[in-house]
């Protein structure tokens, strides 16, 4: 992986790439950006934003997690996007179902089930992103045709 594609982010002190995905609200994949792990979760959906209003203009609006703050809200304003941010219930400990957040989650899962995807094996952002994109190409196509394509879950 080259050093130019990868960095450190400090607050969850990982070093590598960060995915960033948008999802449609059945889970299929809208919209994929991988980054520098030092790049910012709001500069990340900004990108994401761009990238689904380019592709899909009626998309009107749009759930995120608290990671993406004022600045991805205020974007998806000009680009006529209703950004709505889903906070985690503060009384509740440990894990709870958060509301839309599980589409993004559950649609993760599904791609992770790929081996290209497990790691991140690619040189290129670019080619990461159409792995991604190549993943989720396969989903839709289980979905369709209600048949499933081997894994490597549960191979040595």
């Amino acid at each position: 992986m080259p050093l130019t594609s990868q960095g450190t982010d400090a607050a969850k002190k990982i070093v590598g790439r960060k995915r960033g995905i948008l999802t449609d609200t059945i889970g299929l994949i809208l919209a994929v950006t991988v980054t520098a792990a030092s790049f910012s979760e709001n500069a990340l959906g900004v990108r994401l934003l761009d990238q689904a209003k380019e592709t899909y203009p009626t998309i009107a609006k749009s759930w995120v997690d608290t990671g993406f703050k004022k600045t991805v809200v205020e974007h998806g304003a000009t680009l006529g996007i209703d950004v709505e941010v889903v906070n985690r219930n503060p009384e509740k400990r440990g894990f709870h179902i958060v509301k839309r957040r599980w589409v993004v989650e559950r649609s993760i899962g599904w791609i992770m089930m790929h081996r290209r995807l497990a790691r991140d094996y690619e040189t290129l952002t670019t080619s990461s992103e159409a792995m991604i994109h190549i993943a989720s190409i396969d989903n839709l196509a289980k979905r369709i045709t209600d048949e499933t394509t081997p894994t490597w879950r549960g191979t040595y």
